[in-house]
């Protein structure tokens, strides 16, 4: 690692840094509305993104700065068993293909924002649409907080902010120019904001991949030398290496099927799903969207070539940026710098875009102001998006950053639990409203325990995502684990109560509101009325 600062790198970065800064601020007068004063608008763009505009805020959302670090980084210091994320990505998109229209159809019919505004919609339960926003507020956190961390792990390796023992304020000033940034014009420009820039983030990532990919191994001797060295670093280790080991082949499946449920839970999945303007383009993009699983399996490939490299850190977050930094010449170098620096502030402001509007449409709304209008709303939004901003800088300043990964790691467990409210939701009315709630509630509760009781060499809870599985015996991911608990917890209760004839909520929602599409009559983009949802 360069003990000063690498003047070109940084040079570089800093001018794509300020040109997809001009372009967030621009960005508020993209296709520009009539009354910005409303969350379709600022929140969901206007509900008006094609086919290419939603695939790259689509790529941008989920193709994070966080996956550009940490999955090479898991390979890295792991071996093949970092390559989980290449099969759940394959994994998801069959899965969101079935679901993720009619959730369009029915949010498009009834002007739903959020997740939650479905479910209270649809089971008549602001308790239980609460539970789910809160869930979504809680496991978006930490993944901004992650976004940080990808720039903080750039920055780190152009040399800026100084060493371990420079002044705090100094050391973090960067990061903090970058937040500030990051605020002013997500504020400013809501969702249309990272749409724009993620066509230059997107690009940028494909550039860099694609060089890295042919350029590297070149440097190395070759793809024999890179698998070479690699296979040796983990037999040495007793690792695994390029095969995981038999042991961690149940940890290895049931955190790819967990993932892959739990990907388009997430509240900006779905922020930018909801942001497109036909039924069509969600179909459309589900079938164009594995073109990033292919770029996420070459770029996994650089954790081998990290190690072909020598590249030697502490911390293996730093491993492909402190790759780059060796490998590339100065100016590319900052090229690929920048494509992780962008590629964390795209995600960072939908994430933080979508839970403001969790937080201003079910509990802002649902229990504090239900009169608040369309104007009060935008303006809780825009406020609530810089306060999520900051909590997440809070909790990367003042936190450990292995703690922060395994928090978000948390936020997998915890987000999967809303799986049989929503996609279950969007096919049955047969589950009950307590019984989603109770269900929800033991998997939270067995989710977060559990991964409590996970130690590691760093630290004594939240050491990992895994953990034996009650009457297997295997170790598994617990977020599954948690989900199946939450699921069986789920459908006995439902039987139980509609036994006993509880009232179970009134639906607002019919058939045909599934399967409709922008332009059918009597569908409508107005935010629905401060009563809907109410249980007799």
């Amino acid at each position: 690692m360069n003990d000063g600062v690498n003047g070109v790198a940084l040079a570089v970065f800093i001018i794509f840094f300020l040109a997809v800064t001009v372009m967030g601020f621009l960005a508020a007068r993209w296709r520009k509305a009539e009354n910005e004063h409303s969350l379709d608008e600022w929140g969901l763009g206007g509900r008006s993104f094609g086919t290419w505009v939603t695939w790259f805020l689509l790529g941008g959302d989920l193709y994070t700065a966080y996956t550009f670090v940490a999955v090479p980084a898991a390979i890295y210091a792991a071996g093949a068993a970092g390559f989980f994320a290449v099969p759940y990505t394959i994994l998801v998109y069959p899965l969101i293909f079935t679901f993720l229209p009619r959730l369009w159809s029915v949010s498009h019919k009834h002007g739903y924002v959020t997740t939650s505004d479905f479910v209270r919609g649809r089971f008549g339960s602001k308790g239980l649409s609460l539970a789910v926003a809160v869930t979504g507020i809680l496991a978006t956190m930490p993944y901004i907080a992650l976004q940080l961390v990808g720039i903080q792990a750039v920055l780190d390796v152009m040399g800026v902010g100084g060493g371990e023992n420079t002044n705090w304020f100094v050391k973090d000033l960067p990061l903090l120019i970058a937040f500030g940034v990051l605020a002013a014009y997500t504020y400013s420009s809501g969702l249309r904001a990272p749409a724009l820039i993620a066509f230059v983030k997107d690009t940028l990532i494909y550039i860099v991949i694609a060089v890295a990919i042919i350029y590297i191994p070149i440097k190395l001797g070759g793809f024999d030398d890179v698998f070479g060295a690699a296979s040796e670093k983990y037999t040495a280790a007793k690792a695994g290496g390029l095969v995981p080991l038999e042991a961690g082949q149940w940890t290895y499946a049931t955190l790819a099927l967990g993932s892959a449920l739990a990907l388009f839970m997430y509240p900006h999945s779905i922020t930018a799903t909801l942001s497109s303007r036909s039924r069509e383009v969600i179909r459309r993009n589900t079938t164009i969207l594995p073109l990033y699983s292919l770029m996420l399996g070459l770029l996994a490939l650089l954790g081998f070539m990290a190690i072909a490299a020598g590249v030697k850190v502490t911390n293996p977050q730093l491993a492909i940026p402190q790759l780059f930094e060796d490998m590339f010449p100065d100016w590319f170098a900052g090229v690929a710098f920048a494509a992780i620096g962008i590629g964390a502030l795209v995600p960072a402001a939908i994430m933080s875009i979508a839970a403001a509007n969790l937080f201003t449409r079910n509990i802002y709304k649902d229990f504090i102001k239900p009169d608040a209008t369309p104007a009060q709303e935008t303006k809780v939004s825009k406020l609530v998006s810089l306060l999520v901003k900051v909590g997440a800088l809070v909790f990367v300043l003042t936190m450990d950053k292995t703690v922060a990964i395994n928090f978000q790691l948390l936020g997998g467990i915890w987000i999967l639990q809303t799986f049989p409210a929503l996609v279950g939701g969007l096919f049955t009315r047969w589950f009950h409203r307590w019984a989603l709630l109770a269900g929800w509630a033991v998997g939270m509760i067995y989710g977060t325990f559990a991964a409590y009781g996970v130690a590691s060499p760093t630290q004594k809870h939240f050491g990992g995502s895994a953990k034996e599985i009650p009457g297997i015996g295997e170790i598994g991911y617990i977020g599954l684990t948690a989900f199946v608990l939450n699921v069986v917890v789920t459908v006995v209760l439902t039987f139980a109560l509609k036994a006993a004839k509880v009232p179970d909520g009134v639906d607002e929602t019919s058939p045909e509101d599934y399967t409709a599409d922008a332009g059918d009559p009597g569908v409508q983009v107005e935010l629905p009325p401060a009563t809907a949802g109410k249980t007799p």
